[in-house]
């Protein structure tokens, strides 16, 4: 074999082997692959949406139980969380002094009863003597103020004997109202006043109970325009509908509530008003201090609404993802409703009818990137939206 033959034997070996290695490149290293992608297109639709609000219970009444007198707790009557009734008794306090103040009225009355006998016979003995001239009226006058002052000694001594019995009565320490008892931090023997700083306990009335929550300043201004035009803010509260109670278990309260006031002044630490809504309690199910969500319905009509999922936040903006007629996204910067974390938005600008958005993986999609679409029944998407 001569050189040029060898020659032209090593340029062909190096020209296939350059060959083969361009074609695993090219199919290692071709066109990538375009990616699906769940998407839909929007419509107006008429849905009722749902607002939490984070909330606190407390009974409609939670009445602090002090001692009217001074004695030891002699016996108490219920346990901490007992159901009570108005009258019921609670705590018994020993004052043996009350008992004695009893008897010394009883006995008083007793002796103003005889003065007023007496002074009526003494009455009764002088007039007829002044009428036949014996003696003066004076003597008469004399014997009728001596009655009167007796008279006023018996009633006295009955007011006596009332208040005796009033302050003997508040040795036993009843309830005010239906409710739930607190907590007791006193025990058999302990000895309590009226000026006992810490209350004997404290008795919730649940027949409803106020569930508290906060609405921060944009959503109020919201909330009173959404009203109407010259609204007033009682107007407002009017207006909305029923509200419903999410309990710590996530379960749904049977009874439905009602906004019935919202606090004038907001909050300068937090920028945010104060608002209560009353809920039923006729099983006494809600306790005072439970921590629950408060959920206000509200309808939207003919509106573009979108799952929260399929928009993501960037420097204080809500973006969603549109799929152009290319097959390329782009993002859209949009507006919404005020609304707390949920599962939908309600868009007011930056989307139409007819756009056709990404529905998942938006954040880590890129502007510009070429998918493959995926369009999805709307009736699937909004399947728990009523």
């Amino acid at each position: 074999m001569n050189k040029q033959s060898f020659l032209s034997i090593l340029a062909a070996s190096v020209l296939i082997a350059s060959c083969g290695k361009n074609d695993k490149q090219a199919q290692a290293g071709g066109a990538p692959q375009i990616k699906e992608y769940k998407t839909l297109t929007v419509q107006p639709k008429s849905a009722t949406l749902n607002t939490d609000f984070p909330a606190s219970i407390q009974g409609q009444q939670n009445i602090e139980i002090r001692p009217r007198v001074e004695g030891y707790i002699d016996k108490i009557f219920v346990d901490e969380g007992a159901v009570v009734k108005t009258g019921q008794p609670l705590f018994k306090i020993s004052a043996p002094e009350y008992e004695q103040q009893v008897r010394t009225a009883a006995a008083s009355i007793k002796s103003a009863q005889a003065d007023l006998s007496a002074a009526k016979l003494a009455v009764n003995k002088v007039k007829p003597l002044v009428e036949k001239g014996i003696i003066s009226k004076y003597d008469l006058e004399s014997a009728q103020y001596t009655y009167e002052s007796a008279a006023a000694a018996l009633a006295q001594a009955n007011a006596a004997l009332v208040n005796a019995k009033t302050n003997l009565g508040y040795t036993t320490v009843t309830s005010p109202v239906n409710g739930v008892v607190g907590s007791i931090p006193f025990r058999l023997g302990s000895l309590v006043s009226s000026n006992t700083t810490e209350p004997l306990t404290t008795v919730s009335s649940i027949g409803n109970v106020y569930a508290y929550f906060a609405l921060n300043e944009k959503m109020l201004l919201n909330f009173t325009e959404n009203a109407g035009a010259g609204s007033s803010l009682t107007q407002a509260i009017k207006k909305i509908p029923p509200v419903s109670l999410i309990l710590a278990d996530g379960s749904a309260y049977p009874e439905k509530g009602y906004v019935e006031t919202v606090n004038g002044l907001i909050n300068t630490e937090t920028g945010s008003v104060n608002i209560r809504a009353r809920f039923p309690n006729p099983k006494g199910v809600i306790r005072s201090g439970s921590s629950t969500t408060v959920r206000i319905p509200k309808e939207v009509k003919e509106s573009i609404i979108i799952p929260q999922s399929a928009t993501f936040e960037l420097q204080d903006k809500i973006f969603a993802v549109i799929v152009g007629t290319d097959g390329k996204t782009k993002n859209a910067n949009i507006t919404v409703l005020e609304n707390t974390a949920g599962n939908y938005y309600v868009v007011t600008s930056g989307l139409k009818a007819g756009d056709q958005i990404v529905l998942e993986g938006v954040a880590s999609l890129k502007e510009g990137t070429e998918i493959k679409p995926q369009n999805q029944n709307a009736e699937t998407v909004y399947a728990d939206l009523k």
